[in-house]
């Protein structure tokens, strides 16, 4: 099993997430809403990290609950963990094994919050210390690059969301998911043949906002450590505010700009790069006018709904990090000093 065929499984995995686990969203739910939480303490490392900010988009638009990131450190080496009285205390754990993430879990419990462990590890330190868990169900995961455990924790971020709304029409069309990644899924010849026109690259940026601010920086991150390139992410409102100073001809730009709320700041931003500063534009859009300013482009499905674009977009990203990884000529399913289990205390 290698990294290219577990990007492949993610259809499947999510397909099989949405029957198996909805009552457990639905439990959930029920749960939360009789706590009366007043808002979410959210702690993760690394990829997780970036589905916590998927969820501070998603539960604050869709579910009213304002959703605060976790300082770990506050917990393990200052111990000086701040007071969370309302809070549902939330840890996000592929393996549920770093023991950072835990404390702040067993600190949530030790002041009476609600607690919840979402995570591939049902019999982890997590799993065991929290009040309720959601088991994501992607199997063993062997490329040290995380894929579909990532679009399984947004899948189980979104279905916990969607219970909390009790909307059907929400259930209808995260079930539309599995078939949108199959269909970006086909483009992956298409996206290896691009890949080697970057495989020079050193460095770029990564432009998302809104619900695609967590696709930014998971995509980064796959370019950080797969192809070692400095890949940086920003919102495209943070990047003006000094980044863009950076930008001349040829700086590489990746952008994930689905149609939605925050498209035509996006475009208008991405059209400046291209027209004023000249730089190479990689677009992943479902937009046919962006689609052609960039210098290369990835199509996205149309009509997916904005709050679900972000477990439909990294998938060609992490098409697009594979392939430049094996025209860089690096190893794809061992990068170089990293493991799969990362324990931070």
């Amino acid at each position: 099993m290698t990294l290219h065929d577990e990007i492949f499984e993610q259809a499947a995995c999510l397909r099989g997430l949405l029957q198996a686990q909805k009552a457990q969203a639905q439990a959930i739910a029920a749960a939360i809403q009789r706590q009366g939480v007043q808002f979410a303490f959210l702690a993760a490392r690394g990829t997780s990290d970036n589905a916590g900010r998927y969820a501070n988009y998603l539960w604050g638009a869709h579910n009213s609950i304002p959703v605060a990131l976790a300082a770990p450190s506050l917990f393990t080496y200052y111990q000086q963990p701040p007071r969370l009285k309302g809070a549902l205390v939330v840890g996000i754990s592929q393996s549920g094994q770093s023991p950072d993430i835990v404390s702040v879990l067993e600190e949530g419990k030790r002041q009476g919050c609600l607690t919840l462990a979402v995570t591939n590890a049902p019999t982890s330190p997590l799993a065991q210390t929290a009040n309720l868990v959601f088991d994501i169900q992607a199997g063993a995961e062997r490329a040290v690059a995380a894929t579909k455990t990532y679009t399984s924790e947004l899948m189980a971020l979104a279905m916990i969301s969607t219970a909390l709304s009790g909307s059907d029409i929400r259930w209808q069309e995260l079930e539309q998911v599995p078939n949108w990644v199959e269909q970006v899924l086909t483009q992956d010849e298409a996206i290896a043949r691009m890949a080697q026109r970057y495989r020079y690259m050193q460095h770029c940026v990564v432009l998302g906002r809104g619900f695609n601010y967590a696709t930014a920086f998971e995509w980064a991150l796959k370019l950080k450590e797969l192809t070692y390139v400095i890949a940086e992410p920003y919102s495209s409102a943070d990047f003006q505010h000094g980044p863009i100073a950076m930008m001349e001809g040829g700086f590489p730009v990746l952008a994930v700009a689905p149609h939605g709320q925050v498209f035509n700041s996006m475009f208008e931003m991405l059209e400046r790069l291209r027209n004023t500063h000249r730089v190479e534009l990689v677009a992943l859009s479902d937009d046919a006018h962006l689609l052609e300013l960039a210098q290369s482009s990835i199509q996205l499905p149309p009509g997916i709904p904005e709050w679900l674009t972000p477990l439909v977009s990294i998938v060609p990203g992490q098409l697009f990090a594979c392939h430049l990884t094996q025209a860089k000529g690096y190893n794809t399913e061992q990068p170089r000093t990293i493991s799969k289990v990362t324990e931070t205390h």
